[in-house]
């Protein structure tokens, strides 16, 4: 599954994720400054867990209990305003509804 990005000409890899925690950050860098930083477990598109839980800079206001999408790797670091930060994952999206349609 791929969209294309606003910041980057090749396609974003999108994860599916369920938030399940804050970080509560009283210094970061500046970079980081205004972002939560959220607590996301991985999930397969029939939403059951994927692997181990991951932190990810917020950058859509995400709710705990809420399904969204995230980046990882270099896409993770291009969602936020400085492209040159030291971001792993970023959440780009709530998700309102997934249908998995068999072949």
């Amino acid at each position: 599954m791929g969209i294309s990005g606003p910041r980057c000409s090749r396609e974003y890899i999108l994860h599916l994720a369920r938030v399940i925690g804050r970080i509560w950050a009283t210094a970061k860098v500046e970079t980081l400054e205004g972002y939560r930083l959220l607590i996301v477990q991985p999930l397969t598109h029939d939403l059951a867990d994927r692997g181990r839980p991951l932190v990810a800079v917020d950058t859509v206001s995400a709710a705990l209990g809420q399904l969204v999408y995230f980046v990882k790797s270099r896409e993770a670091c291009k969602a936020l305003d400085e492209p040159f930060n030291p971001v792993d994952a970023a959440i780009l999206g709530i998700v309102d509804e997934v249908t998995v349609i068999e072949a």
